[in-house]
């Protein structure tokens, strides 16, 4: 099952990322990918981590998964505040960690809880800015962009 969260994390992040090298978007695969993406997400949704770091990154592989898609079978929120109801139940439980980090990001990206990204920027702050990995620092960029623009789909008149 580990594998499964894992890899729908890195499929939900390419579609969240797809395109942003430059390299072309294609309808096709883009669309294609999408619809990757939301049907695992419906399959693993009802399935449960057997440890506290499982059920981590199964509620990150879904939460990214969700944000990332652009298919709703009209219960897609429902879905999205369930995760978010076991995010709250195994983020206590996890260790200051990159999973912990990430998984504080993609629920602080929900609905904003300052607390989150409080917590989130506490762990990052442990960290040596000089030696981040590839993965750290791709979610201490991706808090900033929470952060920044917490109306995505709306303009913000200054």
């Amino acid at each position: 099952m580990d594998s499964n969260s894992s890899s729908l994390f890195s499929l939900a992040h390419h579609l969240l990322t797809y395109g942003l090298d430059g390299s072309p978007i294609y309808a096709d695969q883009f669309a294609r990918l999408n619809r990757d993406v939301y049907e695992r997400a419906i399959e693993l949704y009802n399935t449960r981590g057997t440890t506290v770091e499982e059920e981590a990154e199964l509620c990150l592989g879904l939460l990214v998964a969700f944000a990332a898609t652009i298919y709703d079978n009209g219960s897609k929120q429902e879905y999205v505040q369930n995760v978010l109801d076991r995010s709250w139940e195994v983020l206590p439980k996890l260790s200051p960690s990159l999973l912990k980090v990430r998984l504080l990001t993609y629920c602080y990206g929900e609905f904003y809880d300052e607390s989150l990204a409080k917590e989130a920027h506490e762990i990052i702050n442990t960290w040596n800015r000089e030696e981040l990995t590839l993965e750290q620092a791709e979610i201490v960029e991706e808090l900033k962009d929470f952060e920044e623009n917490q109306y995505p789909w709306e303009e913000v008149e200054e």
